[in-house]
């Protein structure tokens, strides 16, 4: 009788354990999964250029994050209160950002020093196909980022490989900002995904590439969002050419690049600074994400985000605070689980 009494008690404990392992699962992305993204990327990694176009069509080149960061800037002082303005908790990893990162990740030929690397960030995982939401938060009530806008972070950190995360920029003295994504590549590189170089410099070079057309339309309040749109839909149409085995020509991408110019509203206000950015898209139809499998379906979800955008915030503080308490509710989960496995 005390057997049998035992064996129930297993048996329900048991069915507990699946119920909140399979509640884990559907509400995150496994490690497991996570860990096979990044193996992925590393093989793809070791292809060339040319290779990556060619080859790379069922690799995947995008990752999103495990835990939540908070990146200073190596120049960056006044941490405590930046903490405040980047939303900053105790589940929040803390780096930092140095001049060798933004060799590393920006521009390999590029002089900078660590007192120069002023930006800071913090970022936040989201929940599948939530695409990529940036906020620039004021410090101390002076807008310190003085050339970036959310949507320009928001879109080329998405051509660099990065998805699915709330993005938080901010600086303690007025700076330019073209130097903060370089605090989200190492937040990714810390949480154990590998981003391709090529990815993050062209990237890079689209974020220089919008500046001018973006300055020009200063006073319009919805251009950066439609700009950054049309160049996403511009990168999704060069990536389904590419995995259908089409590899577009300079002349193809400004054709694709004006159309969609045309369909967001923008084309007169911006074919006079088009070129810089047909350069960039070309590197980027260079770039081994150009041709990755997932491509097409987390730039969409980044689009949508930017095209209806206006001003410095995508992402309200009640949906900020929804993908923190996803984290902490996931890391409860985790423990209970763990305690289950302990005890049987």
């Amino acid at each position: 009788m005390q057997s049998q009494k035992i064996k129930k008690i297993l048996i329900s404990s048991s069915l507990i354990l699946t119920l909140l392992t399979t509640t884990v699962t559907q509400t995150t992305i496994s490690a497991d999964s996570s860990e096979q993204i990044q193996n992925t990327n590393q093989t793809s990694n070791a292809h060339s250029s040319q290779q990556g176009s060619s080859s790379s069509g069922n690799q995947n080149q995008t990752h999103t994050l495990s835990n939540s960061y908070v990146v200073y800037g190596a120049g960056a002082s006044n941490q405590q209160e930046l903490n405040s303005v980047l939303s900053v908790n105790n589940n929040f990893k803390k780096l930092t950002a140095t001049a060798a990162d933004y060799k590393k990740f920006i521009d390999p030929k590029g002089s900078t020093t660590d007192a120069a690397m002023i930006s800071s960030v913090s970022i936040v995982p989201t929940d599948p196909n939530s695409g990529i939401k940036v906020n620039v938060n004021k410090f101390n009530g002076r807008n310190n980022i003085t050339k970036v806008t959310a949507q320009q972070y928001a879109m080329v950190a998405q051509m660099a490989g990065v998805t699915d995360v709330t993005i938080t920029v901010s600086a303690n003295t007025p700076v330019s900002g073209e130097s903060a994504l370089t605090g989200v590549y190492v937040a990714i590189q810390n949480d154990g995904a590998t981003l391709n170089n090529q990815n993050t410099q062209t990237a890079n070079q689209m974020l220089g590439a919008t500046s001018k057309a973006i300055d020009a339309n200063k006073d319009n309040d919805n251009y950066p969002g439609k700009l950054m749109a049309a160049i996403g839909d511009t990168t999704k149409a060069i990536n389904q050419d590419q995995k259908n085995g089409k590899i577009p020509s300079q002349n193809d991408i400004q054709i694709m690049l004006n159309h969609r110019l045309f369909l967001h509203g923008i084309y007169s206000e911006t074919k006079n600074y088009e070129q810089p950015i047909i350069n960039a898209l070309v590197k980027f139809n260079n770039s081994p994400i150009s041709s990755s499998k997932d491509y097409s379906s987390h730039v969409d979800d980044t689009i949508k985000n930017v095209k209806n955008s206006s001003g410095q915030i995508m992402n309200n503080a009640k949906q900020l605070l929804n993908s923190k308490n996803r984290q902490e509710a996931q890391n409860w989960f985790d423990k209970l689980v763990q305690w289950f496995k302990e005890i049987f």
